[in-house]
């Protein structure tokens, strides 16, 4: 049974660029803890650039949509977040490719692919301090809610506690990756920026399904 169509995929995304417009200035304070300090205004930038791409893309194809949000993230997005959250997209895009709607074990395998370009991209694993800290147990989550029966309302809440679970555990390890690495233990305590951000957009995914 399909759970949402290419022209509600495309609100979401809209949805998803005004809840990190919304929270830019929090995930730059976030990241001058531990990053550069442009996390939040380098990807509010860049889904500003996706909201005017989308509004001259036709929302009959879900592949279509997402390809075209991860390569004007990684067009217009500085830094580490841009190649990560375009890649993702991109991959989630080219594993719905030619889909018209989606049906929940679609979202699954999106997410999946998604999750697959960060780490290649970003040569990460769970428990390094990144996003993959928020996206990992949410698809876990998500995978185990879908399978045991649940519906995707209830299944996506369970992602969305356990993204929540994730970003608080990335205050308790040392970062290994990106600039907060170079911090060593001093990163011990600050929530990654990245993983914040990955939680904000499931949230919305999880408000408009």
């Amino acid at each position: 049974m399909a759970i949402l169509t290419a022209a509600k995929l495309k609100d979401i995304i809209l949805a998803m660029a005004k809840r990190i417009e919304q929270e830019k200035d929090f995930l730059t304070e976030l990241d001058n803890a531990i990053g550069d300090g442009d996390h939040g205004i380098n990807l509010a930038r860049g889904f500003k650039a996706v909201e005017g791409k989308l509004a001259g893309v036709e929302a009959q194809d879900c592949g279509e949509i997402l390809k075209t949000t991860g390569m004007q993230l990684v067009s217009t997005v500085g830094g580490a977040s841009g190649p990560l959250y375009g890649t993702a997209f991109m991959k989630a895009g080219v594993a719905l490719k030619g889909k018209g709607e989606l049906e929940a074990a679609d979202l699954l395998t999106g997410l999946e692919a998604a999750i697959g370009g960060i780490k290649m991209r970003g040569k990460a694993t769970e428990g390094e301090k990144t996003m993959l800290d928020a996206l990992c147990p949410a698809f876990n989550a998500l995978k185990t809610g879908l399978d045991s029966g649940q519906d995707i309302k209830a299944a996506l809440v369970e992602a969305v506690h356990a993204a929540e679970k994730g970003v608080e555990y990335t205050k308790t390890i040392i970062a290994t990756k990106g600039r907060a690495s170079y911090l060593g233990e001093r990163s011990l305590g600050h929530q990654d920026p990245g993983a914040t951000s990955s939680l904000y957009l499931l949230q919305v995914l999880q408000q408009e399904i």
